[in-house]
């Protein structure tokens, strides 16, 4: 069934996508979308406030376990998104996915397919994925 919903939006995408078919415009116009979430997160941060960025790098100790090390790090994220953050944010986020299923159609990758080769690879790899 997810995967009929990822190629139904993927088939979407193609229907709709008139003005930028070629790469080179597919490429900056998802370039454009990641930046614009940046924008609307730190936007959430700096205009709103309902989200903060407490960031400091921390001491990692020499004889800790990779299990451990999830559990010393965070996000540096304190607070909760406020719904207008969260509905401009998730719009920005659907427009990326937008060009992103887009580039897939350009080169003729199914956008399903990556997430499920992702999906084994982080399953496989585990910790030992670090990308």
């Amino acid at each position: 069934m997810k995967d009929l919903l990822c190629d139904e939006f993927q088939n979407k995408v193609s229907e709709l996508l008139i003005r930028h078919q070629s790469i080179l415009d597919v490429l900056s116009k998802l370039q454009e979308a990641s930046a614009r979430i940046n924008r609307a997160v730190t936007k959430a941060v700096t205009s709103c406030g309902c989200v903060k960025i407490n960031a400091e790098r921390k001491a990692i100790p020499e004889d800790i376990t990779i299990s451990e090390l999830k559990d010393l790090v965070d996000s540096h994220i304190s607070g909760e998104l406020c719904p207008s953050c969260k509905e401009i944010i998730e719009a920005e986020v659907g427009r990326n996915l937008f060009y992103l299923a887009a580039l897939c159609n350009q080169l003729d990758l199914n956008l399903y397919d990556v997430f499920i080769k992702e999906h084994k690879k982080l399953s496989t790899l585990r910790f030992f994925n670090f990308t």
